[in-house]
């Protein structure tokens, strides 16, 4: 497994579906890395999420944009609802329905985008 410090520098790969999703073990390995998010599953797909807080609109659509450039960098893209002060972000990967490391990447990255605010 990747450590801490690494997980935000890594590139995700290209994930063309048949892959399989992380086991669970694979998931406690990697989710202490991804601080303030939690795994959550919905309609029998897990997902990360996490809530990010702001002090007006302005600045979470600041956020939200942010976060779309490094999507469109690394070709990986979340559900981001963006509102007053705040801006919920969701990563899973849709190909193979549920979690795979490119959403652990994100995650981390889009962690180190809000310490960077």
């Amino acid at each position: 497994m990747p450590d801490i410090q690494a997980l935000g520098k890594m590139k995700c790969v290209p994930c063309r579906g048949g892959e399989p999703t992380l086991t669970d073990l694979q998931i406690k390995g990697l989710y202490p890395q991804v601080p303030g998010w939690e795994i959550v599953e919905r309609k029998n797909i897990k997902r990360l999420e996490r809530v990010f807080r702001f002090k007006n609109f302005k600045e979470a659509l600041e956020f939200t944009n942010k976060i779309g450039d490094i999507a469109e960098q690394e070709g990986h893209h979340p559900v981001i609802g963006t509102e007053w002060g705040r801006v919920k972000v969701s990563w899973w990967t849709h190909k193979i329905k549920g979690l795979h490391q490119n959403d652990f990447i994100m995650a981390a990255k889009t962690n180190d985008l809000y310490t960077a605010e």
